[in-house]
């Protein structure tokens, strides 16, 4: 237990940062994995667009480092990319 005043109010404002570390970290994951479970190119597109987002937003929070973030991008990128895209069925 904190000894000081101060001590126990930094352990006050630690809980509250944790918890809403947590939340951001939570949201960004659920919003990978969105994007890898896609089952199409055009879905997998509009989930990467959010995705791509929500990292950003977690970088300037402080949650996670700018090059972590880029590495998850890029790897997002890339897995769309490689989908199958659509086919027009005249194309020869």
């Amino acid at each position: 237990m904190p000894q000081h005043k101060s001590a126990s109010k930094r352990m006050r404002q630690d809980r509250v940062i944790r918890d809403r570390n947590a939340a951001v970290r939570s949201q960004m994951r659920t919003a990978i994995k969105k994007v890898r479970q896609a089952a199409k190119k055009e879905e997998a597109q509009k989930s990467l667009l959010s995705a791509v987002s929500i990292i950003d937003k977690t970088v300037s929070k402080g949650v996670i480092h700018k090059n972590t973030a880029d590495r998850y991008k890029s790897r997002l990128t890339k897995l769309v990319n490689s989908l199958p895209s659509k086919q027009k069925a005249g194309a020869a």
